[in-house]
């Protein structure tokens, strides 16, 4: 199979899978996997998602060898280089005109099917020596691709066709690479200091954009999804929720008007209406998602997500309640996270009979059963549930606001905070609760424990309502109890944190970045502490950008990102 041939190939089972028929597309891949470089790519991708979506060992393991394979297809293309040969290499300026076009495509399907197979590594095994291998060939994925970019800007192409896919695949590994290493805080970038670079998020955000533009590529559809994915769900799990709604809007139209039974693109369709707080419009997208395919069922599982929380957002317990069920009945991910939203959701429900309060206390009993060890940790989520069905049995089978709670820890406030008719239901139980709380003081063993929980949901209500004054008291009255609070030490550094929304909201951005430095340096090994650390870089990131904007920085050439490798350094993405 000719280079041309291949491409073509694979754009057509890509399209095959974006609409829905995934065995289909999958079928078109495997005779030609072990012959040529693209079907190589695509049908070890495929496995890829199967086994990351699934979460099955044997799913993993199967993927791991395919890929394996991929990576050695993809290598018998690129050219040879002698020990004498690169010696030659490094005293010559290199003419990437002596290259053929296969041998360039090699060189970037090479680098794409290796950073696949680095991230199964990171899930497969349990030791340190299997991360590091992982580092290792992520760092020579990123070395690769720097190569193509000089490449790109360099040589003289002969076939535009083959050059508008190479550019694309050049534009989603640069684009990819530097959004995903920017958002990494502090903590976790000295983890993968031995990778030797780090991120720039303009960059990363232009690269995608430029390679969304380029819809006819093999990879213009990818780098939507890419770009969608980050504004619409990572910016809200990771950060402040601060993507561009309306940039991803204008992405995914020609996507679904290209696919408009595509279950992921009517799946991104549902997450934008859910996170501008248009819930009801969300749910019918999210529940078209999952009647446009049935082929591969952990697709549903992404909805079934999502539409759990939309229950949730409009005060719908019980329905919320089913879909935690329905997850943790079907995914492999996490069942002590599923039980213990299933329990919480059900604390909510107006009917507290005798039955459902034993049912409840039977759920909670079981989230300590079903913690599980990925890569040798403990999920940091499953840790924080299981103290919580702890202080259930303890606390005499009680729990304050624990499904607000969860609202809060997965950032869902700054949706519901979009919709005052979301909002003030919510803030409304609290006030209740901590009407209910002073009442009851001594019938509580970790009263203030409860109380700032009560205190710092209701300071986040009012920072949405845009009542910052009476926010800010509620963190500073929470962060006064500091001392007295037994377990949920976390309460007060994200308290803190959320002052420092205020400030920065304030324009006072000096005590921003105080209150920041005081929270990292005074506050350790509390629960849910990496969530955390990853709102305070975003809070950082978005102060970054408020105090350049009166002080543009000196003007450099655009129009692409072809000088940015060497910008930074021999290691530097930036």
């Amino acid at each position: 199979m000719d280079l041309a041939t291949s491409i073509s190939e694979t754009s057509i089972a890509l399209k095959l899978f974006l609409n829905n028929k995934f065995t289909e597309a999958k079928e078109r891949m495997e005779p030609h996997s072990l012959k040529s470089m693209y079907p190589a790519l695509g049908y070890g991708t495929i496995l890829y998602l199967q086994a990351v979506m699934t979460f099955d060992m044997t799913d993993i393991e199967t993927a791991i060898q395919t890929i394996k394979k991929s990576v050695a297809v993809c290598n018998r293309f690129r050219r040879k280089t002698t020990v004498m040969g690169s010696f030659r290499k490094t005293l010559t300026k290199v003419s990437y005109n002596d290259l053929s076009e296969e041998e360039i495509h090699a060189e970037i399907c090479y680098a794409e099917c290796l950073l696949l197979r680095a991230l199964l590594t990171f899930i497969q095994d349990e030791n340190l020596i299997s991360f590091v291998k992982g580092g290792l060939k992520i760092r020579e994925c990123y070395k690769i691709y720097k190569e193509c970019n000089k490449i790109l800007k360099s040589r003289k192409w002969t076939d535009e066709e083959h050059r508008l896919h190479f550019e694309s695949g050049v534009r989603m590994g640069v684009g990819a690479f530097n959004l995903m290493i920017s958002l990494l805080p502090g903590k976790i970038m000295k983890l993968l200091e031995f990778v030797g670079f780090s991120g720039n998020k303009q960059l990363g955000l232009s690269e995608l954009e430029n390679g969304c533009k380029m819809q006819s590529s093999l990879r213009g559809p990818l780098c939507s999804i890419v770009l969608v994915a980050y504004h619409t769900v990572v910016t809200y799990v990771l950060g402040l929720g601060d993507g561009d709604i309306e940039l991803a809007s204008e992405i995914l139209k020609p996507c679904l008007t290209n696919y408009p039974k595509g279950a992921l693109f009517l799946f991104f369709a549902g997450r934008i209406e859910e996170v501008k707080g248009n819930i009801d419009e969300a749910i019918y997208k999210f529940e078209e998602s999952i009647d446009s395919q049935s082929e591969w069922r952990q697709f549903h599982h992404l909805c079934f997500w999502e539409l759990m929380w939309c229950h949730c957002f409009k005060g719908d317990w019980l329905l919320a309640m089913k879909y935690a069920e329905r997850l943790c009945r079907e995914s492999r991910w996490s069942k002590a996270t599923y039980t213990y939203q299933k329990a919480a959701f059900l604390t909510m429900c107006d009917d507290q009979s005798e039955h459902t309060t034993a049912h409840v206390t039977y759920l909670f009993s079981e989230v300590p059963n079903l913690k599980q060890r990925i890569a040798g940790k403990s999920l940091p989520f499953e840790k924080f549930a299981v103290a919580k069905t702890l202080r259930y049995a303890e606390q005499k089978e009680r729990l304050t606001l624990p499904a607000l709670e969860l609202i809060y820890v997965w950032n869902g406030f700054n949706i519901i905070g979009q919709k005052m008719s979301l909002l003030d239901p919510m803030l409304t139980v609290i006030e209740q609760t901590i009407n209910d709380l002073q009442n009851k003081k001594d019938e509580y063993i970790y009263f203030y424990d409860d109380y700032g929980l009560a205190l710092l949901l209701k300071g986040v209500c009012l920072y949405h309502r845009g009542q910052l004054f009476q926010a800010n008291q509620c963190f500073i009255e929470l962060i006064s109890y500091e001392k007295q609070i037994k377990q949920d030490l976390y309460l007060i550094p994200y308290a803190h944190v959320e002052m420092a929304r205020i400030c920065l909201k304030n324009e006072e951005f000096e005590e921003t970045k105080s209150i920041l430095e005081k929270t990292k340096k005074s506050y350790k090994g509390y629960h849910l502490e990496s969530r955390l650390h990853f709102r305070i870089h975003a809070i950082r990131l978005q102060l970054n950008a408020r105090e350049k904007q009166d002080t543009p920085p000196p003007s450099t050439p655009t129009g692409s990102f072809s000088g940015s490798f060497d910008a930074g350094g021999e290691d530097t993405v930036s």
